[in-house]
């Protein structure tokens, strides 16, 4: 019979180790910065990483070790990859009787050692440690070895497992060929087939990618994932691994592994070097099998903070002061891919307060806010943006954020939340602030609703930001600066820089990247414009006499920063004139 885990604090008590109002002042900040309950009790000093670790112990029912006093064999130490004990934040200290005994670093995460289980087929039980302890250890007995995707490529290639060929096939009453789904199974759980996938997304987070994608084509398969919005090609494993690797990521993402015709969307939650990362999961049939794209959801790179975002000091108090608004509407504009949604869920945070009810209506909901009421848009269910909407509405909302402005039922919704009191957030798809207004005629939307609840339009653009480990001064050439539309008595006495390349940015000379923004703000004399349905270009001249920055007047003051470069910017932004 299943015995529920004491509550630690509860253990904690009866060990007579902490008071009732300690625990309640460690689960408030917990409330609030987030955290383990036992980080946070140790933090403040009520109990020792001793004590803890007993606590711990006695929660799950292991033995308590410490990893200073212990000798691993050699022999034991083999027994777990390198890249094994990075991902899961493990460290083997003995092996009797086909069973391997693990520390590890977060001994509450049990689906640990039933991956274990899988990849070294023996048996696997736990032992408690503390994440200094472990990551000590594992600098003392794997400091130096690596396990390349070439080594786990020839043991894949060697495992029958995980070799699909002809055999794995079946021929239907139609003669045509179908993959036999007991062997898709098999396939997925090989060892080899999740130590490649382990490590290929190790080292996807490892630098920093937002995207994983694994592309079958008639004679190879790709594996590449983009750094700060350029895609690289990682060492391609073979062909007939593809089904195995695909259909490894399907099972763990709880989609349908017999269904290859019809295009899935699905989830997976992984603690990989001991962070949490959630991975959004697209697949997509193409002639020559599924392609698949991971989007990884990191958000120990993604700070959800106004001041982190790019914006420069005067933009930042603009912002601020157009999020306090009371009621209106904020659009934030650009291409798939400009941080449109951090921007947004940056500007959510700065207003999220217990007196402010805030609800988001999202298509995907790409990071959990707390204290933010979030709803994943399922059209295949009939909850879409239109329906999820007039539903909050009667939610007694104060903000709103509508994931994306697609067409003139959204439109009206939003725009008829922002006139009966709500401050509204939204996106929509244009090249720059001014050419908003025009789409949102061009939906269907009068006049003079625009006119009445517009606020402000944000338009931004991500720019690769140079490597600060090989940053150089350089004096360019007049016919670069002229791609900027400037000439050189325009730049006299500015500095310019690039990358030259080297190990931290993987010999790109960038190294992560930067918001550049153009805000325009909805001012008297812009909404008579709107009200004229003037043009576009109309409109940027008086925005720009008003002092909107342009994109690419804001990646210039990037550059002359020593920020990024003028290739980043004149291949982000438009010259207007």
């Amino acid at each position: 019979m299943y015995t529920p885990q004491k509550p630690l604090g509860q253990l904690l008590k009866e060990m007579e180790l902490v008071t009732e109002g300690q625990i309640q002042e460690a689960l408030a900040i917990q409330r609030e910065k987030g955290g383990a309950l036992g980080r946070i009790l140790v933090d403040l000093g009520y109990v020792t990483e001793e004590e803890m670790l007993l606590a711990l112990g006695a929660q799950v029912g292991m033995e308590v070790v410490n990893l200073d006093e212990i000798e691993v064999p050699r022999e034991v130490a083999a027994k777990v990859s390198p890249t094994m004990a990075k991902v899961y934040k493990i460290i083997p200290i003995k092996f009797e009787n086909n069973c391997l005994t693990v520390a590890m670093a977060d001994p509450l995460n049990v689906s640990v050692l039933d991956d274990l289980r899988f990849m070294l087929n023996c048996e696997v039980q736990g032992a408690v440690s503390n994440e200094d302890a472990v990551n000590k250890a594992l600098e003392r007995y794997y400091a130096g070895q690596t396990e390349t995707v070439d080594d786990i490529l020839k043991e894949m290639t060697n495992a029958a497992e995980a070799t699909v060929g002809a055999s794995e096939m079946m021929t239907d009453k139609d003669g045509k060929k179908v993959i036999d789904i007991s062997s898709l199974e098999q396939m997925a759980s090989a060892a080899p087939v999740i130590k490649l996938l382990n490590l290929i997304l190790l080292q996807a987070i490892k630098d920093q990618a937002s995207d994983v994608h694994f592309e079958p084509f008639e004679t190879e398969f790709k594996v590449r994932y983009r750094v700060d919005g350029v895609l690289y090609e990682m060492m391609p494993p073979p062909l007939h691994l593809a089904i195995a690797l695909i259909s490894r990521i399907k099972v763990m993402s709880n989609l349908d592994i017999s269904e290859v015709r019809m295009p899935q969307d699905g989830r997976i939650m992984l603690a990989i070097g001991g962070k949490p990362v959630d991975l959004r999961v697209s697949t997509l049939p193409t002639m020559f099998g599924e392609s698949v794209v991971m989007r990884i959801l990191d958000r120990s790179v993604v700070s959800l903070n106004l001041d982190n975002i790019g914006l420069r000091e005067e933009e930042l108090g603009l912002v601020k002061r157009l999020v306090d608004l009371p009621n209106g509407i904020i659009i934030v504009t650009g291409p798939t891919g400009s941080g449109k949604t951090t921007t947004l869920y940056s500007a959510l945070n700065y207003v999220n307060d217990i007196q402010w009810k805030i609800i988001t209506t999202e298509d995907p909901v790409e990071y959990d806010l707390d204290g933010i009421i979030q709803c994943q848009i399922n059209e295949e269910v009939g909850l879409t943006y239109q329906a999820c909407l007039r539903a909050i509405l009667r939610q007694d909302p104060d903000i709103l954020l509508v994931g994306e402005i697609r067409d003139l039922e959204t439109a009206e919704i939003a725009i008829e939340a922002s006139l009966t009191g709500h401050m509204v957030f939204t996106t929509l798809h244009t090249n720059d602030a001014p050419s908003t207004v025009t789409r949102l005629l061009d939906i269907g939307i009068e006049t003079f609703l625009i006119a009445a609840t517009l606020e402000a339009i944000v338009a931004q653009r991500l720019v690769r930001k140079i490597c600060l480990k090989c940053k150089e001064q350089y004096e360019p050439e007049e016919e670069v600066i002229m791609e900027l539309g400037l000439t050189m008595d325009d730049v006299a006495g500015k500095n310019f820089c690039f990358g030259r390349g080297c190990p931290a940015c993987n010999n790109t000379g960038y190294k992560g990247r930067m918001a550049i923004f153009e805000i325009m703000l909805a001012t008297t004399k812009v909404k008579e414009l709107v009200m004229e349905r003037a043009s576009t270009d109309k409109m940027r001249m008086l925005a720009r006499e008003q002092g909107m920055r342009t994109l690419r007047e804001s990646g210039m003051l990037g550059i002359f920063d020593g920020a990024t470069s003028i290739e980043e910017i004149v291949r982000e932004t438009i010259s207007v004139s």
